[in-house]
């Protein structure tokens, strides 16, 4: 049994918004690692390739569990794909600590993006759909989406860790935008400028 077998045949799920409440309260432990969670996994990895997207929480498609999914490069430019439940992220602390900023958007506020500084390392562990440990080392933007991701199973979006001045910027992006995603999409795909 491999990740594999769940990043096709899903079908798509709405994506949640940042404002409702299912993205920002703490989540469920997993405790059933049974087909309905794998279905889950599936429609994860179908809703994030329809929507662009390089990770994808629970949360983001409006479960309350904590497990989210990833497709992306790290470091050397190499995708690494998985599924990850009940994530614990640790990041290096004191010397071996090094922030890298960088754009940071989320797909439940589409069409924004700003900087943000985090570690360009991180570890996480957890257990794989079918129960089984697992620990991902990842570097780059892949070690910015492990945190990401952990970030939305404990109810903060990444805007949450943005000074004031940065979330109004974000905001502001995304209103300008908005109008480009439907209010169930990805079902609904995104409209082009051309659309009007």
């Amino acid at each position: 049994m491999g990740i594999e077998e769940l990043t096709t045949g899903g079908k798509l799920r709405r994506v949640t918004r940042w404002s409702e409440p299912v993205l920002h309260a703490q989540t469920r432990a997993v405790t059933a690692f049974d087909d309905e969670l794998r279905e889950l996994v599936r429609d994860m990895f179908a809703t994030m390739a329809a929507s662009h997207g390089v990770g994808l929480a629970a949360t983001q498609v409006g479960v309350d569990l904590a497990v989210f999914i990833y497709d992306c490069p790290d470091a050397d430019e190499i995708h690494q794909i998985g599924a990850v439940c009940n994530p614990v992220v640790t990041t290096p602390e004191g010397d071996q600590r090094n922030l890298v900023s960088e754009d940071e958007g989320c797909l439940s506020l589409p069409g924004g993006y700003q900087p943000l500084a985090r570690p360009d390392k991180a570890i996480c562990t957890g257990v794989d759909p079918w129960g089984n440990p697992v620990t991902i080392e990842g570097t780059g933007m892949l070690a910015r989406c492990l945190q990401h991701e952990t970030d939305h199973l404990n109810g903060t979006v990444f805007g949450d860790r943005l000074s004031g001045r940065l979330r109004r910027k974000l905001y502001a992006q995304h209103e300008e935008l908005a109008h480009l995603y439907p209010d169930d999409w990805p079902l609904t795909p995104k409209r082009t400028s051309a659309d009007g």
